[in-house]
């Protein structure tokens, strides 16, 4: 039996392939390469060049491979780009889970570990974040997310599908040993943005406002490593396949770091002066966000042993460091 990851050429899904395979896990991997690297597949996976909105594909996937979970990474995910594009993100990410809950049920594939994001929550009431909180997401990205839950929770209960929905809040890092890492155009994420900066790829990093009620008044998120959000998703896979009932879980490190801690981190670790400057606040940014993930901890036994700032940033500088042009330079393994 195989486990189909969606969306397995991209930053996040492609790490999950890599443990996948290193546990002993054959594996299937669908990716239309819109913004995945065909360079970060891994050799031993099955890959379909496709999208999962193509019903007829699909099928003829399932059919092919003896599929008996699904690990979903496949969305559209900028903030800024869905409230311009609100139709693209609910066909692409919303439609795309329908037809992929169609064909799961049809072929009686009854698990899927769903990829969701803290943007289901919006503005949030306090911090930490539970997942008792209110869901009232301020993008369409956030919005499509909480309809794909909304969309799992009533097919499982109509076809005996289980599911779990990780909320993820700042995944960054890379695997070890560099074979793969976060590549994205344009990048719009905080850790690969000051790395890059490091390489004398940009002049330097901005800062959206200093004037936040923080301790140095940036804005405080909480970052995990790519690493130990992968080993969350697959000690969920074996939640489902052990009787567990459908839930939801937030992934985070319980504790927030600013944007200039980020920074400070990142200059200790390359050795490099990294210049910063300080811009205006973006519209709709919180101050503060930080996951509480002990349900994770408790009901999944997460146990994460890699998300220190110090060591993040480390694994991410080692894949930059070597690949400055990301998968552009890199030889397939």
């Amino acid at each position: 039996m195989s486990v189909l990851v969606l969306g397995g050429a991209g930053y996040i899904g492609s790490h999950a392939v890599y443990q996948l395979i290193d546990r002993g896990e054959e594996v299937v991997v669908i990716d239309n390469l819109q913004t995945g690297h065909k360079e970060a597949l891994h050799s031993r996976a099955t890959f379909y060049h496709g999208d999962i909105r193509d019903a007829d594909f699909l099928h003829d996937v399932f059919t092919k491979e003896a599929i008996d979970a699904v690990i979903h990474f496949a969305a559209n995910s900028l903030v800024g780009e869905s409230m311009d594009k609100p139709l693209d993100y609910f066909d692409n990410n919303v439609y795309g889970t329908q037809v992929l809950l169609q064909t799961m049920v049809d072929h009686q594939v009854k698990h899927v570990v769903f990829s969701s994001t803290a943007a289901t929550y919006g503005e949030p009431e306090s911090v930490p974040i539970t997942e008792m909180m209110r869901t009232e997401p301020t993008s369409t990205y956030g919005e499509t997310k909480l309809t794909m839950e909304k969309l799992m929770k009533w097919t499982a209960r109509a076809h005996g599908i289980s599911y779990v929905s990780l909320r993820y809040f700042n995944v960054a890092g890379a695997r070890e040993n560099a074979e793969i890492g976060e590549d994205h155009q344009p990048e719009t994420h905080l850790v690969p943005i000051i790395l890059q900066a490091a390489l004398g790829q940009r002049d330097q990093v901005t800062i959206f406002g200093d004037d936040y009620d923080t301790p140095d008044g940036t804005c405080i998120r909480d970052y995990v490593h790519i690493e130990d959000l992968i080993e969350a998703h697959l000690l969920a896979l074996n939640y489902l396949r052990t009787g567990g009932s459908s839930d939801i879980f937030n992934l985070g490190s319980n504790q927030g770091f600013s944007v200039k801690e980020m920074i400070e981190t990142a200059r200790t670790v390359t050795g490099k002066e990294i210049p910063a400057v300080i811009g205006e606040r973006r519209a709709g940014d919180p101050s503060t966000l930080i996951a509480s993930s002990e349900k994770a901890k408790q009901i999944l036994g997460w146990n994460p042993e890699r998300t220190s700032i110090n060591r993040i940033i480390t694994d991410a500088w080692n894949w930059h460091s070597k690949n400055p042009n990301g998968y552009r330079k890199v030889v397939k393994k």
